[in-house]
Order: structure tokens, then sequence, then C-alpha cells
């Protein structure tokens, strides 16, 4: 069984060798599930530094790549200019643009400064033919960010560009509105939590080639381990729980979210 990971952030409080021994021992920790034979990475930047060391991290770990960008929440305290990002967008490794997106819940950074550097990004994306990878999130019961997000997305999907919603948390309505533009969905552990029902929900429609499956580490770890920091090491745990919501066997779900994810990153697997 193979698994992919494909959101994850690195600190670099640990050297990757040892973040990496750290995996392995959480892969130990999965309640008797079996242990995939390869887990793929891809570690994903919130600003410069962090996206450097996500790149710094797929250089020296096999199977893993990387992405760069700017989350929302440092929309208005990144300074370095996209001239940086594009550097690190030619590095080998890199296989998305990302983290970037909207943030209406805790609006670190002007809603206005948001936006202007989403749409940066998402240019970039399409000049080097990349992948976004997107966030999301609204207060309880608005909708602005969606709203806002969709309407710059309807013009990057007919460019042409390629994008998943990562830790999907919305609505079934917007999961389908986000489906129609070509999107895929990323679930998390937050499909263990016991009142996530709305997540639940819209993963049992995400159609079997638009799903992807991630950490979103060190945040969001799995029931029953949820409140501790999270690493990949706990994906079998998603993957089990994605299975038992779709009524799939573990090992299907497996297969098939790690085979959408090299499509959809457009990577090759390695001997």
């Amino acid at each position: 069984m193979k698994l992919f990971d494909t959101h994850f952030h690195y600190s670099g409080e640990s050297t990757p060798e040892q973040y990496g021994e750290a995996i392995r021992s959480c892969l130990r920790e999965t309640d008797g599930l079996p242990e995939p034979e390869r887990l793929y990475l891809l570690a994903n930047g919130g600003d410069y530094a962090e996206s450097c060391r996500a790149r710094d991290f797929a250089r020296t770990t096999p199977d893993a790549w990387f992405a760069a960008g700017v989350h929302p929440h440092c929309a208005e305290s990144e300074t370095h200019p996209t001239v940086d990002f594009s550097r690190l967008l030619a590095e080998p490794e890199c296989a998305a643009v990302g983290e970037i997106g909207l943030d209406y819940f805790y609006d670190h950074a002007p809603r206005e400064r948001q936006r202007q550097v989403l749409e940066n990004f998402l240019e970039l994306a399409l000049a080097t033919s990349l992948p976004a990878v997107i966030h999301c999130r609204d207060r309880e019961g608005e909708s602005g960010a969606y709203c806002d997000l969709y309407a710059i997305l309807q013009s990057f999907a007919g460019a042409g560009g390629r994008m998943v919603i990562h830790c999907f948390a919305g609505t079934p309505e917007w999961a389908e509105k986000l489906l129609a533009l070509g999107a895929f969905l990323g679930v998390t552990g937050m499909v263990t939590f016991p009142r996530a029902d709305n997540i639940r929900e819209v993963l049992r429609m995400i159609p079997d080639d638009r799903l992807l499956i991630e950490t979103d580490a060190p945040y969001l770890a799995p029931v029953p381990h949820r409140g501790k920091p999270n690493t990949p090491g706990y994906l079998p745990l998603i993957a089990a729980r994605v299975a038992r919501e779709k009524g799939r066997s573990m090992e299907e779900i497996a297969r098939l979210t790690t085979a959408n994810a090299f499509a959809f990153f457009r990577l090759k697997e390695s001997a």
C-alpha cells in the first residue's frame, strides 16, 4: 500500500532526517492499520522562509516534493518579491504554488491585500503550469471568503489553471460549485472529528478522481491523537476513515488517492 500526504508543513525545528524518523514512529502508532510501503510527501510553504524550508526538505528526503507560496495570514507581512518565489517555483522538486488563498476567519491581513496576493500567485501558477494549493476559511455562518474565492477561481480555471482546495471544510453547495470548476478537494484528519458531519457529508459526494488526502501537519491531528502535534505518519488513520465513509477498502482509497496526487501534480513515481 502506498499513500500520499499532499499537504503538510515542515517547521525546520528538526532536521529532515529527524523528522522522517518521527514520521516512521507515528506510522507504528496507527492502531494496527497496515504500514504503507511508501509514503509520498508534499511540504507546503506559507511564506518565503517556510517555502525555502519546504524546498530543503524535498531536496534531501526521498519521495518528497514541495510547494511555495504566501498564506493569507502572511499576505501583509511578506516582503519578498514574486521574483524570489519564481526562482523557487523553477526548482525541480517544486510541484505546486501554495499555500495561497483567503482567510476571513482570522483576518490577519486586510481582505483586499489577501485577494491581491492570491491573484498574483495564481498568475505565477499559470505562468509556470503548476497547480495551486488553495486555503479558504470563513467565519461561522458567513460565506464572503468562498464568494470572493469562487469569483477569482472562475478566471483561473477558465485560463486552464488547476487547483486543490486543501482541508476543505465548506458546505456541500460550495463543494459542488468548486468541483464544477475542476477543483480537487483535500480531506484532513478533521474527517475523524465527532462533530465534523459536514466534512463527512462532502466527502461522500467527492468523485473518486477528485479526492486527495492530507494531514496539514502539524495541525489537525486525527482521532485518537487529536490535540497532539500532527505528522504525516498519521495519514493511515485518515485513509482508513475516508474508506469507511466511502464504503471502500483502505487499500482502494490508498490506491486511488495516490494515483490522483501523481496525476494532479503531474509527478512521476521513482523506482
